[in-house]
This record gives structure tokens, C-alpha cells and sequence, in this order.
């Protein structure tokens, strides 16, 4: 049986989107290797509270790996060093006993921090209401069979479709680039009929609101595919410069 653990907590504190922020260090004793990175978070800040401090900010919802609201930036890698996986699904048994770690929130442009390890991941909802929707009229749930689809392209849009918006692959990438979440979101409609409406102007209207929300670049690096907690593949980027270019020379 694995002892429980000592650890050094590094975390990043900031008290709001303007001010100036900085590393506090903590001393967390006697955690369970058992406990999810999450329930450490909650076990240091019942000690701050205890000591009539203030404590951390971070962001969480499902604690079920789906929703991708507990993004934090652990020992250098977006949800921690575990592949395929959000921080809610990563325990300490990973840690050693005496280990230091390191917390922070996404880094980039795009995410203004609002406070501690929580930042703003609006940009992600508008960069959706720029494109990522159909509006031909589907009605009810169809047979399975009722509109012919490959299955290959079927299977490749669903593998676009897994992507859960964390944000990940823009605090992996060393530009703050979102073209992984972009591009996820445009195959998953251009591979299918029902994405064939706004397919002219999709490319377009998402890449333009992502460079306007301050996004940067894409030098394909493939940090993003790397750390992305739903395995996303790099190729999306690939679908979508194909899609811009073609809405381009359209023009």
C-alpha cells in the first residue's frame, strides 16, 4: 500500500483580470496517493480557510472527464503530465512523496485570467456563434441509416466531435494558437450533409473571430494534439485550411 504523501504546492495567485499575480508556496501533509488532483485542491483550500486565509480559485464541474472546466497547468503540461486525460482524472498516486508541484492556469491572450487558476473561456462560445452550427432544419432523431454517410467520414467527425472545448491545446501551444478547437469544430460539420449549408462561409467567420479574439498562429508544432485530453488529431488543422481556401477562391 502506497503512504500517504508530503508535497510542496507552487500555485499561481491573482487577485483579479488586473492584478499583478504571482506564486505562493503551501505545505499539504498526510494526502492521500488515492485522492484526485481536484480533491488535493479541495484539501488545501479547507487548510487556507482553516488558517483564515483566502482560498483558490480554480474552475470544475462534472469531475467526470467530460466537460473540461478543471484545465490547470500542472508541472508544465496542460491537465498534467498523464496523456488522455483532464486534471479531474488525475491522482496523486502520479506524485512522489516530497514532490514540489507547480500551478497555473491557461496561458494565452485568448483566456484573461479572472481569478487564480480560473480564466475566461468565453471566446470559445463566440467563436462557435461565429460558425459552428447548422441550420437546416433536422426534425427528430432520424433512423441510423436514413441519410447515407461513409462510415469513414462518419467515424472522423465523431473523433472531431469529442473535442470538449478545454482549452488545452491553446495553453499547450507556444503561439496561444486555437486552430486544434477550430478545426475540430468545422470537420465535425463538413464531413457530414447537414454541414454542406454554411460550409461557404463557416472557415471564414470562425478563423476571422478566433485571430479577433487574439489567438495566435499555428506553426505545427503538434504540442496541442499532444496534450489534448481527447486525443483531437493535428489533421483537422489540415480540413480546416482546406475549407478556408476553397470559401477564399469562391470569393
Amino acid at each position: 500500500m502506497k503512504r500517504n504523501l508530503n508535497l510542496t504546492l507552487k500555485v499561481w495567485r491573482q487577485a483579479g483580470p488586473k492584478a499583478k499575480g504571482a506564486f505562493e508556496t503551501y505545505q499539504l501533509k498526510d494526502v492521500s496517493p488515492d485522492c484526485s488532483f481536484l480533491e488535493m485542491m479541495d484539501i488545501l483550500n479547507e487548510q487556507l480557510i482553516n488558517e483564515h486565509k483566502e482560498p483558490v480559485a480554480f474552475d470544475h464541474d462534472c469531475r467526470e472527464g467530460i466537460c473540461g472546466m478543471c484545465g490547470l497547468y500542472i508541472n508544465g503540461h496542460p491537465h498534467g503530465m498523464d496523456g488522455e486525460i483532464t486534471t479531474c482524472q488525475l491522482h496523486m498516486r502520479n506524485f512522489k512523496d516530497g514532490e514540489t508541484i507547480t500551478i497555473e492556469p491557461w496561458r494565452s491572450a485568448g483566456f484573461p485570467i479572472i481569478k487564480d487558476l480560473m480564466v475566461d473561456r468565453g471566446a470559445f462560445d463566440k467563436i462557435i456563434q461565429a460558425g459552428g452550427f447548422v441550420s437546416v432544419n433536422t426534425g427528430g432523431v432520424p433512423d441510423g441509416n436514413a441519410i447515407p454517410i461513409p462510415k469513414k467520414d462518419a467515424d472522423e467527425a465523431m473523433d472531431a466531435a469529442s473535442c470538449i472545448g478545454c482549452g488545452a491545446c491553446v495553453a499547450a501551444c507556444k503561439n496561444g494558437s486555437a486552430m486544434l478547437f477550430v478545426s475540430a469544430k468545422v470537420s465535425q460539420l463538413a464531413l457530414l450533409p447537414q454541414g454542406k449549408v454554411e460550409a461557404k462561409a463557416r472557415a471564414k467567420a470562425m478563423i476571422a473571430k478566433m485571430d479577433e479574439l487574439g489567438f495566435g498562429n499555428c506553426t505545427n508544432t503538434g504540442a496541442c494534439e499532444a496534450e489534448c485530453p481527447k486525443n483531437v488529431s493535428i489533421s483537422h488543422i489540415a480540413r480546416l485550411n482546406r475549407e478556408f481556401l476553397k470559401a477564399k477562391i469562391r470569393d
